[in-house]
């Protein structure tokens, strides 16, 4: 904990930095450019001019750091999935190979750029001493501005690579690693589905939306939870979870068992019993699990309550669904209940809509009298 503790810590400074080292390159250069387009005969003109080529010049340098920056995959050399699924989306195979021409173009332009670039070094003062003669007018003309308008662009080239290049470093590997996850758990989800485990399905769908940022998690266990949870080479609480709930078909626990295991009082020991009763309706308890959604220790209890509750929709009877429709209703509509965007809001929508109210009994309509007596 202290180690993740302070790899948190040196990652905030170096962000600091990162902001702070951005904010003060680009502040040199434009202060650099108002003080020159102060001394101009037209101060606005020259300024306007001045911020249109050092802005076509940082798009420029972005979009080389961007083809220097785009990262190689990986995971197309490690089979289906790649390594980087793992868990639960381990056992789902991707029917394609991702597509990595951008890859292909970035590294075919950085070998084209680069020995262009290096042929023509020695013509590089010529070429910048053209390129400040051809916008020297549109920064006010005068003594200076072919210099000044070649340092601008060169500066704001180089910011902008720079730029370009540690963003698609830092953030294009997460946001592709994210996205390759998520598909990986849809994946297993319908890999589950066609399997039979709706629940466990389920469970999948949700943790890629929150991949995906689609989904809020509320997934807040504490860590006594995993200490109470059973040993497993899993290290988080889902996977935990995740294994008894597969196991629970096979286990030799009875209801009454699981009941008494919810009852426990610990955390740990009720969000145990919730896996068991995902994994096999028939040790599923409505009480226990109305008890959950009701009154829950934290919002990973009430997830697990929820898909124990999914699963056991076509075995409730009348009343049952009744009771249960009312409490996923009532902890929608309360303020402190589920969170709106949620993982449990997700989950007890598709609840919700699978328990339709009862439609009304039909009375059959009575004759009117003197319609009766016609009929005599």
């Amino acid at each position: 904990m202290a180690g993740a503790g302070v790899a948190g810590g040196a990652a905030a400074v170096l962000r600091t930095a990162q902001r702070v080292g951005a904010a003060a390159l680009l502040g040199v250069g434009s202060l650099g450019l108002l003080l020159f387009s102060l001394e101009r005969e037209h101060p606005l003109l020259a300024l306007g001019g001045g911020v249109m080529a050092a802005g076509a010049a940082t798009v420029l340098g972005a979009a080389l750091g961007f083809l220097f920056g785009i990262p190689r995959l990986k995971a197309a050399a490690e089979g289906p999935g790649g390594a980087a699924a793992g868990g639960a989306a381990a056992g789902a195979q991707r029917s394609y190979l991702p597509n990595t021409n951008l890859e292909q173009v970035s590294d075919w332009l950085t070998k084209v750029l680069l020995g262009v670039g290096l042929t023509q070094l020695g013509s590089l003062g010529e070429r910048l001493h053209q390129l400040g003669s051809a916008l020297a007018p549109a920064l006010g003309g005068g003594p200076g501005a072919e210099s000044f308008s070649a340092a601008l662009v060169l500066y704001f080239l180089v910011f902008g690579f720079l730029a370009g290049w540690l963003a698609t470093r830092l953030l294009l590997p997460r946001a592709l690693s994210d996205a390759d996850h998520a598909l990986d758990l849809f994946l297993a989800g319908q890999d589950r589905d066609r399997k039979g485990d709706k629940v466990g399905a389920d469970d999948l769908r949700v943790r890629a939306m929150q991949h995906l940022g689609l989904l809020g998690a509320s997934a807040d266990h504490p860590e006594t939870v995993r200490s109470q949870l059973p040993p497993s080479v899993s290290a988080t609480p889902e996977n935990v979870v995740a294994e008894v709930r597969s196991t629970a078909r096979r286990s030799a626990l009875t209801a009454d068992q699981v009941r008494e295991l919810f009852t426990d009082g610990s955390e740990g020991r009720r969000i145990q019993a919730l896996a068991l009763m995902q994994g096999d309706p028939a040790l599923a308890d409505l009480d226990s699990i109305l008890d959950a959604i009701e009154r829950p220790r934290s919002g990973f209890e009430q997830y697990h309550a929820l898909l124990a509750a999914r699963g056991l929709l076509s075995l409730l009877a009348t009343g049952q669904w009744r009771r249960l429709r009312d409490a996923v209703a009532a902890q929608l509509m309360a303020p402190e209940g589920i969170p709106y965007g949620s993982d449990r809001s997700w989950l007890a929508e598709k609840i919700l809509a699978r328990l339709e109210p009862e439609p009304a009994p039909t009375v059959p309509r009575q004759p009117a009298p003197e319609q009766a007596g016609q009929g005599g």
